[in-house]
């Protein structure tokens, strides 16, 4: 693994150093994974402390979920078979969201959202410009911590709100056919390269981070997206 400390980066020249890292992050925003690698991702950022561009691309892991959703205990006993034996591993996200800061309160979570609408307004967010990194913390934080249903309009206008999008604009851009279908074309190009969980990390559109890894592979990802092939640092088995 990469070395993160001072002594053992590489050199940097003024022309790497007012290069700008590109992350397109790959997420459903009710992934307890996506939660996870976001704050590591956050955290590996601060960490480069050079200029960077964080993109969010739209995945749905139940693209198949009605509009109204699905009660939480019905989808994990679909999916997973008997819900009190997925406890342990519900208590492990739990253990491991401390660690980053993610308070996990499944206990407050009714139901499974269908998460077109929030894709949705992460694109509306992109569009106006709006800080949708920031939005994508408080969509999972409301959802995971809140119990927040992020499938409902007015509860997408109120978070939408907060990151400077009227709520007049962002009613408009749930009730528009065209933003809906722009988001499941995105989607399924994505599909169409592979990809079949989430997260996902495509960093400087050539290497490709799978799953929530570390903050340090992040950084050690960085390195070589910004240094080039020529450093004699590895990638991580986790890179493609």
């Amino acid at each position: 693994m990469i070395s993160t400390r001072p002594e053992n980066r590489p050199k940097v020249t003024e022309a790497a150093a007012a290069a700008t890292l590109q992350v397109e992050v790959i997420a459903d925003l009710i992934c307890p994974w996506c939660y996870l690698g976001k704050r590591r991702l956050a955290d590996a950022l601060a960490a480069v402390r050079g200029p960077s561009h964080v993109r969010w691309v739209p995945f749905q892991l139940n693209p198949a979920m009605p509009d109204e959703g699905m009660p939480l205990e019905d989808y994990l006993r679909e999916r997973f078979g008997d819900p009190t034996t997925l406890e342990p591993a519900m208590a492990e996200l739990t253990r491991r969201g401390l660690a980053e800061g993610v308070h996990f309160r499944f206990d407050r979570i009714a139901r499974i959202p269908n998460t077109l609408n929030a894709h949705r307004l992460m694109r509306f967010a992109e569009a106006s410009g709006a800080n949708t990194s920031a939005l994508a913390e408080d969509l999972m934080t409301g959802f995971f911590e809140q119990g927040l249903n992020i499938a409902d309009q007015d509860v997408l206008a109120e978070i939408g709100k907060r990151q400077g999008m009227p709520a007049a604009g962002v009613l408009a851009t749930l009730g528009d056919e065209s933003g809906r279908q722009a988001v499941l074309s995105q989607e399924a190009q994505v599909r169409q390269t592979g990809v079949s969980g989430v997260p996902d990390f495509l960093v400087n559109r050539r290497l490709l981070v799978v799953g929530a890894q570390s903050t340090a592979t992040l950084i050690d990802v960085f390195d070589r997206a910004m240094f080039g092939d020529d450093s004699n640092y590895p990638v991580s088995e986790t890179v493609h």
